[in-house]
Protein backbone atom coordinates (compact mmCIF):
# COMPACT_ATOMS: atom_id res chain seq x y z
CA UNK A 1 0.00 0.00 0.00
CA UNK A 2 2.63 2.47 -1.09
CA UNK A 3 1.92 6.13 -0.54
CA UNK A 4 2.63 8.54 -3.38
CA UNK A 5 1.57 11.68 -1.53
CA UNK A 6 3.27 13.44 1.36
CA UNK A 7 1.87 12.09 4.62
CA UNK A 8 1.97 15.59 6.11
CA UNK A 9 0.99 18.14 3.45
CA UNK A 10 -0.53 15.80 0.85
CA UNK A 11 1.54 16.94 -2.13
CA UNK A 12 2.49 14.35 -4.75
CA UNK A 13 5.98 12.89 -4.18
CA UNK A 14 8.28 12.86 -7.19
CA UNK A 15 11.84 13.16 -5.76
CA UNK A 16 13.89 10.15 -4.61
CA UNK A 17 16.06 10.61 -1.52
CA UNK A 18 17.42 7.04 -1.23
CA UNK A 19 16.75 3.77 -3.04
CA UNK A 20 18.09 0.78 -1.09
CA UNK A 21 16.55 -1.88 -3.28
CA UNK A 22 14.56 -4.75 -1.75
CA UNK A 23 14.79 -5.51 1.95
CA UNK A 24 12.87 -7.50 4.60
CA UNK A 25 11.49 -5.80 7.70
CA UNK A 26 14.59 -5.01 9.77
CA UNK A 27 13.18 -6.32 13.05
CA UNK A 28 11.61 -9.47 11.60
CA UNK A 29 14.09 -11.93 13.07
CA UNK A 30 13.80 -15.56 11.97
CA UNK A 31 13.42 -18.62 14.20
CA UNK A 32 15.44 -21.72 13.33
CA UNK A 33 12.34 -23.72 12.42
CA UNK A 34 11.33 -21.02 9.93
CA UNK A 35 14.61 -20.80 8.02
CA UNK A 36 13.21 -22.58 4.96
CA UNK A 37 9.90 -20.73 4.82
CA UNK A 38 11.20 -17.64 3.03
CA UNK A 39 10.60 -13.96 3.79
CA UNK A 40 8.84 -11.05 2.19
CA UNK A 41 11.12 -8.40 0.73
CA UNK A 42 9.77 -4.91 0.12
CA UNK A 43 11.17 -1.93 -1.78
CA UNK A 44 13.12 0.26 0.64
CA UNK A 45 12.68 3.54 -1.16
CA UNK A 46 12.57 6.98 0.43
CA UNK A 47 11.15 10.12 -1.14
CA UNK A 48 11.30 13.77 -0.17
CA UNK A 49 8.50 16.30 -0.44
CA UNK A 50 9.56 19.44 -2.32
CA UNK A 51 6.91 21.48 -0.51
CA UNK A 52 7.59 20.74 3.19
CA UNK A 53 10.92 18.86 2.90
CA UNK A 54 9.67 15.90 4.89
CA UNK A 55 11.68 12.78 4.01
CA UNK A 56 9.50 9.67 4.03
CA UNK A 57 9.62 6.00 3.12
CA UNK A 58 7.01 4.39 0.94
CA UNK A 59 4.61 2.44 3.15
CA UNK A 60 4.40 -1.30 2.51
CA UNK A 61 3.58 -2.65 5.96
CA UNK A 62 0.99 -1.61 8.51
CA UNK A 63 2.29 -0.52 11.93
CA UNK A 64 0.38 -3.35 13.63
CA UNK A 65 2.31 -5.85 11.50
CA UNK A 66 5.61 -4.40 12.71
CA UNK A 67 5.12 -3.26 16.28
CA UNK A 68 2.56 -5.65 17.79
CA UNK A 69 5.33 -8.15 18.64
CA UNK A 70 8.64 -6.29 18.83
CA UNK A 71 12.17 -7.55 19.44
CA UNK A 72 13.73 -4.26 20.53
CA UNK A 73 14.07 -3.78 24.30
CA UNK A 74 15.54 -0.41 25.27
CA UNK A 75 16.94 -1.53 28.62
CA UNK A 76 19.75 -3.57 27.04
CA UNK A 77 21.81 -0.45 26.27
CA UNK A 78 23.64 0.87 29.33
CA UNK A 79 24.51 4.14 27.60
CA UNK A 80 20.84 4.69 26.70
CA UNK A 81 19.73 4.05 30.29
CA UNK A 82 22.28 6.59 31.48
CA UNK A 83 20.96 9.11 28.96
CA UNK A 84 17.40 8.58 30.22
CA UNK A 85 18.31 8.86 33.89
CA UNK A 86 20.07 12.15 33.20
CA UNK A 87 16.99 13.39 31.31
CA UNK A 88 14.67 12.60 34.22
CA UNK A 89 16.99 14.25 36.75
CA UNK A 90 17.03 17.35 34.51
CA UNK A 91 13.37 17.65 33.49
CA UNK A 92 11.78 17.25 36.94
CA UNK A 93 13.23 20.44 38.45
CA UNK A 94 13.03 22.27 35.11
CA UNK A 95 9.25 21.77 34.94
CA UNK A 96 8.70 21.66 38.73
CA UNK A 97 7.10 18.22 38.48
CA UNK A 98 5.86 16.60 41.69
CA UNK A 99 3.41 13.99 43.04
CA UNK A 100 0.49 16.03 41.65
CA UNK A 101 1.86 16.06 38.11
CA UNK A 102 1.00 13.70 35.25
CA UNK A 103 3.71 12.28 32.98
CA UNK A 104 2.98 10.21 29.88
CA UNK A 105 5.48 8.48 27.62
CA UNK A 106 4.47 7.40 24.13
CA UNK A 107 6.28 4.25 23.01
CA UNK A 108 7.45 3.56 26.56
CA UNK A 109 8.95 0.21 25.49
CA UNK A 110 9.99 -1.84 28.54
CA UNK A 111 9.78 1.03 31.04
CA UNK A 112 13.41 2.02 30.47
CA UNK A 113 12.64 5.73 31.19
CA UNK A 114 9.47 5.90 33.28
CA UNK A 115 11.12 3.77 35.97
CA UNK A 116 13.27 6.78 36.89
CA UNK A 117 10.20 8.98 37.45
CA UNK A 118 8.88 6.37 39.88
CA UNK A 119 11.90 7.01 42.10
CA UNK A 120 10.59 10.56 42.54
CA UNK A 121 7.02 9.30 43.21
CA UNK A 122 5.67 11.15 40.19
CA UNK A 123 2.53 9.60 38.62
CA UNK A 124 3.27 8.11 35.20
CA UNK A 125 1.75 5.88 32.58
CA UNK A 126 2.95 4.69 29.22
CA UNK A 127 1.59 3.87 25.78
CA UNK A 128 3.21 0.90 24.04
CA UNK A 129 1.52 -1.07 21.24
CA UNK A 130 3.89 -4.05 21.45
CA UNK A 131 2.29 -6.24 24.10
CA UNK A 132 5.39 -8.38 24.68
CA UNK A 133 7.45 -5.26 25.41
CA UNK A 134 4.71 -3.58 27.44
CA UNK A 135 4.55 -6.60 29.74
CA UNK A 136 8.15 -5.93 30.78
CA UNK A 137 7.22 -2.36 31.74
CA UNK A 138 4.28 -3.62 33.78
CA UNK A 139 6.68 -5.82 35.77
CA UNK A 140 8.26 -2.55 36.90
CA UNK A 141 4.89 -1.38 38.21
CA UNK A 142 4.19 0.95 35.29
CA UNK A 143 0.65 1.28 33.95
CA UNK A 144 0.79 0.73 30.18
CA UNK A 145 -1.90 1.07 27.49
CA UNK A 146 -1.15 -1.27 24.57
CA UNK A 147 -2.50 0.78 21.69
CA UNK A 148 -1.18 3.01 18.93
CA UNK A 149 -1.22 6.68 19.83
CA UNK A 150 -3.23 9.20 17.82
CA UNK A 151 -5.80 11.94 18.36
CA UNK A 152 -8.62 9.44 18.93
CA UNK A 153 -6.72 7.58 21.63
CA UNK A 154 -5.72 10.89 23.23
CA UNK A 155 -9.38 11.91 23.50
CA UNK A 156 -10.32 8.57 25.06
CA UNK A 157 -7.49 8.82 27.60
CA UNK A 158 -9.01 12.03 28.95
CA UNK A 159 -12.04 10.03 30.11
CA UNK A 160 -9.87 8.36 32.79
CA UNK A 161 -6.74 10.49 33.08
CA UNK A 162 -5.86 14.13 33.62
CA UNK A 163 -4.24 16.08 30.82
CA UNK A 164 -0.50 15.54 30.83
CA UNK A 165 1.93 18.05 32.30
CA UNK A 166 4.72 16.32 30.38
CA UNK A 167 4.45 14.12 27.28
CA UNK A 168 7.60 12.28 26.25
CA UNK A 169 8.29 10.65 22.90
CA UNK A 170 11.76 9.18 22.37
CA UNK A 171 12.52 7.77 18.92
CA UNK A 172 8.85 7.27 18.10
CA UNK A 173 8.16 10.11 15.66
CA UNK A 174 9.84 8.23 12.82
CA UNK A 175 7.66 5.16 13.47
CA UNK A 176 4.38 7.01 12.84
CA UNK A 177 2.72 6.79 9.40
CA UNK A 178 -0.16 9.08 10.43
CA UNK A 179 2.00 12.02 11.48
CA UNK A 180 -0.95 14.44 11.61
CA UNK A 181 -3.02 12.19 13.85
CA UNK A 182 -0.04 11.66 16.15
CA UNK A 183 0.86 15.34 16.60
CA UNK A 184 -2.79 16.31 16.97
CA UNK A 185 -2.98 13.70 19.74
CA UNK A 186 -0.14 15.45 21.53
CA UNK A 187 -2.10 18.71 21.45
CA UNK A 188 -5.28 17.04 22.71
CA UNK A 189 -3.59 15.28 25.63
CA UNK A 190 -1.38 18.17 26.76
CA UNK A 191 -2.43 20.36 29.69
CA UNK A 192 -2.79 24.09 29.11
CA UNK A 193 0.69 24.90 30.46
CA UNK A 194 2.20 21.48 29.80
CA UNK A 195 5.34 20.57 27.89
CA UNK A 196 6.23 18.02 25.23
CA UNK A 197 9.74 16.66 24.68
CA UNK A 198 10.43 14.62 21.58
CA UNK A 199 13.75 13.03 20.61
CA UNK A 200 14.43 11.86 17.07
CA UNK A 201 17.48 11.18 14.88
CA UNK A 202 18.42 14.42 13.17
CA UNK A 203 18.17 14.27 9.38
CA UNK A 204 21.05 16.73 9.15
CA UNK A 205 23.38 14.16 10.72
CA UNK A 206 21.97 11.31 8.64
CA UNK A 207 22.94 13.22 5.52
CA UNK A 208 26.14 14.82 6.75
CA UNK A 209 27.60 11.47 7.90
CA UNK A 210 25.96 9.18 5.30
CA UNK A 211 23.96 7.27 7.93
CA UNK A 212 21.79 5.51 5.37
CA UNK A 213 21.51 2.41 7.57
CA UNK A 214 19.08 4.28 9.82
CA UNK A 215 16.62 3.91 6.95
CA UNK A 216 14.31 0.91 7.27
CA UNK A 217 10.63 0.10 6.85
CA UNK A 218 9.88 0.64 10.54
CA UNK A 219 10.98 4.25 10.08
CA UNK A 220 8.28 5.89 8.00
CA UNK A 221 9.79 9.39 8.16
CA UNK A 222 13.11 11.22 8.71
CA UNK A 223 13.02 14.67 10.21
CA UNK A 224 14.76 17.99 10.07
CA UNK A 225 13.76 20.78 12.42
CA UNK A 226 12.51 22.64 9.34
CA UNK A 227 9.92 19.93 8.73
CA UNK A 228 9.00 19.26 12.37
CA UNK A 229 8.42 22.96 13.07
CA UNK A 230 5.93 23.13 10.19
CA UNK A 231 4.12 20.00 11.35
CA UNK A 232 3.81 21.15 14.95
CA UNK A 233 2.66 24.65 14.00
CA UNK A 234 -0.02 23.14 11.75
CA UNK A 235 -1.41 21.54 14.92
CA UNK A 236 -1.16 24.71 17.02
CA UNK A 237 1.96 23.66 18.89
CA UNK A 238 5.16 25.71 19.00
CA UNK A 239 8.72 24.53 19.48
CA UNK A 240 10.34 26.57 22.22
CA UNK A 241 13.75 24.93 22.44
CA UNK A 242 15.93 22.44 20.57
CA UNK A 243 18.97 20.54 21.79
CA UNK A 244 21.52 18.57 19.79
CA UNK A 245 22.25 15.17 21.34
CA UNK A 246 24.87 12.49 20.70
CA UNK A 247 22.40 9.60 20.83
CA UNK A 248 21.67 7.46 17.76
CA UNK A 249 24.40 9.08 15.74
CA UNK A 250 23.12 12.59 16.40
CA UNK A 251 19.59 13.44 17.52
CA UNK A 252 17.46 16.44 18.34
CA UNK A 253 15.42 16.91 21.48
CA UNK A 254 12.68 19.46 20.98
CA UNK A 255 10.54 21.12 23.63
CA UNK A 256 7.04 22.18 22.63
CA UNK A 257 3.88 23.62 24.12
CA UNK A 258 0.56 25.09 23.00
CA UNK A 259 1.05 27.85 20.46
CA UNK A 260 -0.92 30.40 22.49
CA UNK A 261 1.27 29.98 25.59
CA UNK A 262 3.55 32.88 26.45
CA UNK A 263 6.64 30.63 26.60
CA UNK A 264 9.66 32.36 25.06
CA UNK A 265 11.29 30.68 22.06
CA UNK A 266 14.92 29.93 22.84
CA UNK A 267 17.71 31.03 20.48
CA UNK A 268 18.58 27.36 19.94
CA UNK A 269 15.60 26.92 17.60
CA UNK A 270 16.78 29.62 15.20
CA UNK A 271 20.39 28.44 15.41
CA UNK A 272 19.58 24.86 14.39
CA UNK A 273 17.24 26.03 11.64
CA UNK A 274 20.06 28.19 10.32
CA UNK A 275 22.54 25.28 10.35
CA UNK A 276 20.05 23.16 8.39
CA UNK A 277 19.58 25.88 5.81
CA UNK A 278 23.33 26.40 5.53
CA UNK A 279 23.69 22.70 4.70
CA UNK A 280 20.94 23.05 2.09
CA UNK A 281 17.98 21.32 3.73
CA UNK A 282 15.69 23.92 2.17
CA UNK A 283 16.97 22.98 -1.32
CA UNK A 284 15.58 19.87 -3.03
CA UNK A 285 18.87 19.18 -4.86
CA UNK A 286 20.66 18.54 -1.54
CA UNK A 287 18.31 15.62 -0.96
CA UNK A 288 18.41 14.13 -4.45
CA UNK A 289 22.25 14.05 -4.44
CA UNK A 290 22.34 11.77 -1.36
CA UNK A 291 21.77 8.46 -3.17
CA UNK A 292 25.11 8.55 -5.00
CA UNK A 293 27.05 8.69 -1.72
CA UNK A 294 25.24 5.59 -0.47
CA UNK A 295 26.34 3.54 -3.46
CA UNK A 296 30.00 4.39 -2.83
CA UNK A 297 29.83 3.06 0.74
CA UNK A 298 28.36 -0.18 -0.61
CA UNK A 299 31.21 -0.68 -3.06
CA UNK A 300 33.90 0.16 -0.50
CA UNK A 301 32.44 -2.18 2.14
CA UNK A 302 32.26 -5.18 -0.17
CA UNK A 303 35.82 -4.55 -1.35
CA UNK A 304 37.21 -4.48 2.22
CA UNK A 305 35.39 -7.63 3.35
CA UNK A 306 36.32 -9.53 0.18
CA UNK A 307 39.99 -8.82 0.82
CA UNK A 308 39.72 -10.06 4.42
CA UNK A 309 37.92 -13.29 3.45
CA UNK A 310 40.43 -13.96 0.67
CA UNK A 311 43.06 -14.08 3.44
CA UNK A 312 41.08 -16.86 5.15
CA UNK A 313 40.11 -14.72 8.14
CA UNK A 314 37.05 -15.16 10.36
CA UNK A 315 34.65 -12.22 10.56
CA UNK A 316 32.00 -11.80 13.25
CA UNK A 317 29.63 -8.90 13.85
CA UNK A 318 28.34 -7.33 17.06
CA UNK A 319 24.82 -5.96 17.46
CA UNK A 320 21.77 -7.49 15.78
CA UNK A 321 20.35 -4.01 15.31
CA UNK A 322 17.87 -2.85 12.70
CA UNK A 323 20.42 -0.45 11.21
CA UNK A 324 22.81 -3.36 10.71
CA UNK A 325 20.13 -5.31 8.85
CA UNK A 326 19.60 -2.40 6.45
CA UNK A 327 23.34 -2.17 5.83
CA UNK A 328 23.85 -5.91 5.29
CA UNK A 329 20.85 -6.41 3.00
CA UNK A 330 21.59 -3.34 0.88
CA UNK A 331 25.25 -4.28 0.47
CA UNK A 332 24.52 -7.97 -0.12
CA UNK A 333 26.72 -9.03 2.81
CA UNK A 334 25.60 -12.37 4.20
CA UNK A 335 27.02 -15.61 5.62
CA UNK A 336 29.61 -15.70 2.87
CA UNK A 337 31.29 -12.83 4.72
CA UNK A 338 30.02 -12.92 8.33
CA UNK A 339 29.94 -16.16 10.34
CA UNK A 340 27.69 -14.97 13.17
CA UNK A 341 26.49 -11.86 14.94
CA UNK A 342 26.74 -11.36 18.70
CA UNK A 343 23.97 -9.62 20.64
CA UNK A 344 23.46 -9.03 24.36
CA UNK A 345 19.67 -9.34 24.18
CA UNK A 346 18.43 -12.81 25.13
CA UNK A 347 15.31 -12.08 23.07
CA UNK A 348 17.39 -12.19 19.86
CA UNK A 349 19.86 -14.97 20.67
CA UNK A 350 19.07 -18.19 18.83
CA UNK A 351 17.33 -16.31 16.03
CA UNK A 352 18.66 -15.29 12.60
CA UNK A 353 19.00 -11.89 10.96
CA UNK A 354 16.26 -11.08 8.45
CA UNK A 355 17.30 -11.50 4.85
CA UNK A 356 20.91 -12.55 5.40
CA UNK A 357 19.99 -15.35 7.88
CA UNK A 358 23.20 -14.84 9.86
CA UNK A 359 22.84 -16.63 13.24
CA UNK A 360 22.59 -14.51 16.41
CA UNK A 361 24.61 -15.79 19.37
CA UNK A 362 25.58 -14.71 22.87
CA UNK A 363 28.73 -12.80 23.78
CA UNK A 364 30.49 -15.91 25.11
CA UNK A 365 30.85 -17.14 21.51
CA UNK A 366 33.53 -14.51 20.90
CA UNK A 367 35.85 -16.21 23.40
CA UNK A 368 35.01 -19.65 22.03
CA UNK A 369 35.47 -18.87 18.32
CA UNK A 370 38.13 -16.13 18.52
CA UNK A 371 37.28 -14.11 15.37
CA UNK A 372 39.97 -12.12 13.53
CA UNK A 373 37.62 -9.17 12.89
CA UNK A 374 34.42 -7.91 14.51
CA UNK A 375 32.15 -5.55 12.60
CA UNK A 376 30.30 -3.14 14.90
CA UNK A 377 26.92 -2.81 13.19
CA UNK A 378 25.29 -0.30 15.60
CA UNK A 379 28.14 2.17 15.12
CA UNK A 380 26.39 4.69 17.38
CA UNK A 381 27.20 2.35 20.30
CA UNK A 382 30.83 1.80 19.29
CA UNK A 383 32.30 3.03 22.59
CA UNK A 384 30.02 0.73 24.58
CA UNK A 385 30.67 -2.29 22.33
CA UNK A 386 34.45 -1.76 22.38
CA UNK A 387 34.33 -2.41 26.13
CA UNK A 388 32.16 -5.50 25.60
CA UNK A 389 34.73 -7.09 23.24
CA UNK A 390 37.87 -5.90 25.02
CA UNK A 391 39.02 -9.48 25.65
CA UNK A 392 39.22 -10.12 21.89
CA UNK A 393 42.09 -7.67 21.62
CA UNK A 394 44.31 -10.23 23.38
CA UNK A 395 44.55 -12.35 20.24
CA UNK A 396 44.80 -9.39 17.88
CA UNK A 397 41.16 -9.11 16.83
CA UNK A 398 40.44 -5.88 14.95
CA UNK A 399 37.22 -3.88 14.89
CA UNK A 400 35.50 -2.49 11.79
CA UNK A 401 32.90 0.21 11.25
CA UNK A 402 31.69 1.30 7.81
CA UNK A 403 29.72 4.49 8.54
CA UNK A 404 30.39 7.33 7.97
CA UNK A 405 33.48 5.77 6.40
CA UNK A 406 35.43 2.53 6.62
CA UNK A 407 37.52 2.29 9.79
CA UNK A 408 39.61 -0.73 10.79
CA UNK A 409 41.31 -0.43 14.17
Amino acid sequence: MSKTNCRFCGKSLSHVFADLGLSPLSNEYIAKEDLNKGQYFYPLKVNVCDACFMVQAMEFSKPEDIFSEYKYFSSYSKSWLKHCKEYVDMIIPLLSLDKNSSVVEIACNDGYLLQYFQQYHIPVYGIEPAENVASEARKKGIDVISEFFNDKLAASLLEKHNRADLIIGNNVLAHVPDINGFVEGLRVLLSSKGSITIEFPHLLNLMRFDQFDTIYHEHYSYFSLIAVKRIFEAHKLKITKAEELDTHGGSLRIYATHIDNDAIIDDSVGQILESEKNYGLDNIKTYTDFNNRIMKIKRDSIRVLSDIKDQGKQIAAFGAAAKGNTFLNYCGIGRDFIDYVVDSSRHKQGLYLPGTLIPIVGKDEILKRRPDYIIILPWNLSAEIEKEVKAARKWGCKLITFIPETRIY
